[in-house]
């Protein structure tokens, strides 16, 4: 059975009347698949990296209440969906939309982003960071993941 919202606030105004629990599901089996090859994919090239760790960690907490979790899966799996409204090869503006997503579902759900989960994201964004390879290393060895 779908669970009514809250009462809109200004962030999510837009947001459905109703999350459908299936979708969510999908969203985050999609998440869960993706986001960590994602995420090293695009080390280099994101600088809201930390912003998507955080939601990731906020979203898969099981403190975080399903309506806050709903709203973060929907905007990690845009973020990590091959082809979206900007591709996001096109360099410089590829992952504008995928930021300004994720920006308005943090937004939304801020009360239930936690102090840990942004330490949590700086740790293992520092800790994928230096397991990047160096810059030809031709070895093509992809880091150990925590997905």
């Amino acid at each position: 059975m779908p669970i009514a919202t809250d009462g809109p606030t200004e962030a999510a105004a837009a947001l459905p009347a109703v999350i459908d629990p299936v979708r969510v599901e999908r969203n985050e089996r999609y998440v869960r698949r993706r986001f960590w090859n994602t995420l090293r994919a695009n080390l280099h090239r994101i600088p809201f990296l930390e912003q998507a760790l955080a939601a990731f960690f906020c979203a898969t907490d099981p403190q975080t209440p399903f309506k806050a979790k709903a709203i973060l899966m929907a905007a990690l799996a845009y973020f990590v969906l091959p082809a979206d409204s900007i591709p996001d090869w096109l360099i410089a503006v590829g992952f504008v939309d995928d930021a300004a997503v994720l920006a308005t579902a943090v937004h939304a759900v801020r009360s239930n982003l936690k102090p840990e989960h942004e330490e949590r994201a700086r740790a293992a964004l520092r800790k994928e960071q230096q397991m990047k390879p160096a810059a030809g290393d031709a070895s093509g060895m992809k880091p150990a993941g925590n997905g």
